[in-house]
């Protein structure tokens, strides 16, 4: 569909045929002091095409209707009505409309600064949700600010939103046993997991903890160990001056050449790469 990630680099095409609406911090002292760097409504046509090779900030998307494509955890995927993601910081991302379709979707983007681009946000969601709330609550905002209303006010939007977004992004809080398994996997990411491990510390079964992680996180328990390990190994290698080799012993992998592989497939760069673009780019993305 989209070929390879050697192909990608960053870009921002909009286009004739895709209206967009958004407010961003520099313009709104209540986002600013949220730390969101922007939210906004679309609806896309080719050639509406966003490809960022480092996603500095948490970036949830959300589908109205219509269908586009979206690049999540190294693989395209379709993001249909119903659908919403979530890119944390420090991974390739992409998306784009398809021919002969059109696209209508809200999101909203933290700054690099924000909780939720922190390392407890590491991990990329794609799940079935309803976005109109938040959806509303994006466009009650946005009205709340064109009409040139007080922070105060604006802000009362602001919790709305936040609180949808809650209800999506953080499922491991509505379910103890997924919660206890990674709470225990990120106090020792270096451990060698297997799904037996795993659902000890859920104290279910390899079968029913592989169906709560589908449901809750749209991925297998092992995929969420992957995106887990890698995550970290980017936050550091984005925050730190540590050897690879150190990092990669950190998350879990005695072969340098199988962590490079993982990484590369999760981010679309080797961690030498990574860490040398993160090295000379030190001003937040605010596309």
């Amino acid at each position: 569909m989209a070929g390879s990630h050697e192909s990608l680099s960053e870009t921002h095409i909009v286009g004739d045929h895709t209206n967009q609406s958004m407010v961003r911090a520099e313009e709104c002292l209540a986002l600013a002091q949220r730390q969101i760097a922007h939210v906004g409504v679309g609806d896309a046509a080719v050639p509406y095409k966003v490809v960022r090779t480092h996603l500095s900030g948490t970036y949830v998307h959300a589908s109205l209707g219509g269908e586009g494509r979206i690049l999540l955890d190294g693989r395209w995927r379709p993001h249909q009505a119903g659908m919403v993601s979530l890119a944390p910081a420090h991974v390739l991302h992409a998306f784009h409309a398809i021919p002969s379709k059109r696209w209508q979707y809200c999101w909203v983007r933290y700054l690099p600064t924000s909780p939720r681009s922190s390392i407890r946000f590491m991990a990329p969601v794609m799940a079935q949700f309803d976005p109109q709330p938040l959806n509303h609550a994006i466009l009650g905002f946005m009205r709340e600010f064109h009409a040139g209303s007080n922070t105060s006010s604006a802000m009362l939007w602001i919790d709305l939103i936040e609180h949808y977004i809650s209800r999506f992004a953080e499922p491991l809080q509505r379910e103890d046993r997924l919660r206890a398994v990674w709470e225990a996997v990120q106090t020792d990411l270096a451990h060698p997991w297997t799904i037996e491990k795993l659902a000890a510390e859920a104290k279910i079964s390899g079968e029913h903890l592989r169906r709560l992680c589908q449901q809750s996180l749209g991925r297998s328990p092992m995929q969420q160990l992957t995106y887990l390990r890698v995550q970290f190994a980017a936050h550091r290698l984005a925050m730190t001056g540590e050897k690879i080799e150190d990092i990669a012993q950190q998350v879990g992998y005695q072969n340098p050449f199988a962590f490079s592989n993982t990484f590369k497939r999760m981010t679309g760069f080797r961690p030498s790469q990574f860490q040398t673009r993160m090295g000379a780019r030190k001003t937040a993305d605010m596309l």
